[in-house]
């Protein structure tokens, strides 16, 4: 049975946005089919989708998508899926799958909260990407961060012993937030140490647009990296 929403999934962390460029939308009818998964068709096995076994990593909120494919890319053995709502960053996905001849990644257009509980089974994802949510500054909107203990607890009940939630953000106030929500959750222990931050790991390959943009303004990238308590 799929584990419980609270209110606060209910609360979106997003704002919909964008509109994909005649290219982008040309990219999408034609990879849609399949590339695209859609969460109301319950409960994915890999193997299914990807015909074959293989590790698989979700990164949620991929934006662009410039880290996601260069992933892809470099890690075919490796398979990837993605969640995201933003349809422009879809659109672009799509379009590197195409250029670069990607056969290992899926695409789901999405609240990640549907996809979690629906269609990702317990236990079975090599780990859980997700870089520079949207911090929602200000302090009224606190609730609507991501990073909150219920949605943490979910993404771990989603991930295999020892496999690894990677976060990373540019804005501090969030860090020392996502420290703490991940430090409380009693199936996850920190990597680098209580209350660390972690160095940057090759699971960000690549300096994108939004992270150069953060680097230019002054804000430093800080990491997280949490595994999945062995068990037992």
């Amino acid at each position: 049975m799929p584990d419980k929403p609270s209110k606060i999934f209910r609360i979106r962390s997003y704002v919909p946005r964008g509109r994909r460029t005649d290219a982008q939308e040309r990219a999408f009818a034609e990879c849609w089919p399949r590339y695209g998964l859609r969460p109301d068709a319950g409960l994915i096995d890999y193997k299914d989708i990807f015909g074959r076994s293989a590790p698989c990593f979700l990164e949620i909120g991929f934006g662009s998508g410039q880290s996601l494919l260069a992933l892809a890319k470099a890690h075919p053995e490796v398979d990837y899926i993605g969640v995201e709502t933003h349809q422009p960053g879809i659109g672009a996905v799509f379009q590197g799958i195409q250029a670069n001849g990607l056969t290992n990644l899926r695409l789901y257009y999405s609240d990640v909260i549907d996809v979690l509980e629906k269609c990702i089974p317990p236990g079975s994802l090599d780990g859980v990407q997700i870089f520079f949510p949207d911090p929602w500054p200000k302090r009224r909107h606190h609730q609507r961060r991501l990073i909150q203990p219920d949605f943490v607890k979910l993404v771990a009940a989603r991930l295999k012993a020892g496999a690894v939630l990677h976060l990373a953000t540019d804005w501090e106030d969030y860090a020392r937030h996502m420290m703490r929500v991940l430090s409380l959750e009693p199936q996850l222990i920190n990597l680098a140490g209580p209350g660390e931050f972690a160095m940057r790991s090759t699971q960000r390959p690549v300096i994108t647009r939004f992270e150069a943009r953060a680097i230019r303004e002054g804000r430093e990238i800080r990491d997280l990296r949490f595994a999945k308590c062995q068990d037992e």
